[in-house]
């Protein structure tokens, strides 16, 4: 437990990008900030840390500015398990630290720490899911020589089928599945399936990138859809992504992870007649990148043509050039793994719990 302390602890002179990487390493979408003597000071949560990037855009603020002050506890010696269930379901969260009358934290309890089951309670979204699954999936091969991408599996299950119960997790009923490249597997695969949701098929006529076959859908879509790639692991609240988009009266929401990435050699600037400038040592770059997760407006729909191959990013770009509200919801590192790559593969399969 002293491993698990000292790792969610994490002191007010931190930046963003720091709780960013602490978030990360612990596994869990909070961390709680202590002084220099490791008495709690309050508590940030991945959501804290989002409001804050949009607000500002800059991964080098420090944490002061934006973690809470007043952050839900229990004392020790006087508190029950009861106390902390209840606690947990007025309060909406799933980590409680325990602390001394210093108020140093002496231990952390966690969902499942409190309640019989593992089951945590998700927000209900009423809105229907497009899983874009007719690619041909060149990068897995040569697995999808034989399987079609969306089956490619991941444990005891294709990864569609992952994906799709992320979604059931906060009530999604109605799923559409856009197919070609080997569709009829995964058509046989859901109907030798018992499922608790409806499920229609989109099927491409020819293969019409990674925003064309939206233009297919039926009027049943509804005014607001997600859209989700079928070889992504992406975790994030939907219902707080849904409430995201709303608030913002986006048109199109893209979901956004937040990447590290630190070049392993030294980085040599030189001059005429090879004078060197400046070397900098090993240097560490961060952005964004599209997760392949978007919540969309039936509106969107209008800007795409139709039979004609049509990828997301131009989608995004005749957004922009329209003066369209689009947006990006951001999230850390691990919360997102491209499976459509061998190395995302393999790490989903080593972290795949993590996504379930």
């Amino acid at each position: 437990m002293k491993d698990i302390v000292d790792k969610i602890k994490i002191s007010p002179e931190a930046s963003i990008k720091e709780a960013l990487k602490g978030i990360d390493e612990v596994g869990w979408a909070i961390l709680f900030v202590c002084d220099e003597d490791g008495c709690l000071q309050g508590s940030l949560t991945d959501g804290d840390i989002r409001r804050q990037i949009l607000k500002e855009g800059n991964l080098k603020e420090k944490i002061s500015s934006c973690f809470n002050r007043n952050p839900v506890t229990v004392v020790r010696n006087n508190y029950t398990l009861d106390d902390v269930r209840k606690l947990m379901l007025e309060k909406t969260v799933d980590v409680v630290p325990v602390i001394d009358s210093r108020r140093k934290i002496v231990n952390i309890l966690c969902w499942k720490d409190v309640f019989d089951n593992d089951a945590v309670s998700y927000k209900k979204i009423n809105i229907p899911v497009v899983i874009m699954a007719g690619g041909k999936g060149e990068r897995l091969g040569p697995f999808t020589k034989i399987l079609p991408k969306p089956l490619i599996p991941l444990g005891e299950k294709p990864a569609i089928k992952i994906i799709m119960d992320r979604f059931s997790q906060y009530g999604v009923k109605h799923f559409y599945v856009t197919l070609n490249h080997k569709g009829e597997m995964v058509k046989i695969y859901f109907e030798s399936e018992k499922n608790d949701f409806e499920l229609d098929y989109i099927w491409e006529k020819k293969f019409l990138g990674t925003a064309g076959s939206l233009k297919i859908l039926p009027p049943a879509i509804g005014d607001t859809f997600i859209v989700s790639n079928c070889d992504v692991m992406v975790k994030v609240d939907y219902s707080d992504l849904l409430r995201f988009h709303s608030e913002n009266s986006n048109l199109l929401t893209v979901v956004g992870s937040i990447y590290h990435h630190q070049l392993p050699y030294g980085i040599i600037n030189f001059e005429k007649e090879g004078r060197i400038k400046h070397v900098q040592e090993k240097p560490e770059f961060d952005f964004t990148v599209n997760t392949g997760l978007y919540i969309m407006s039936s509106k969107v729909l209008d800007f795409i043509p139709e039979n004609k191959h049509f990828d997301m990013t131009d989608l995004i770009q005749v957004l922009l050039e329209s003066e369209e509200n689009v947006g990006v919801y951001p999230i850390s590192q691990k919360s997102y793994v491209d499976i459509g790559q061998l190395e995302g593969y393999k790490k989903a399969i080593d972290e795949i719990g993590l996504f379930g």
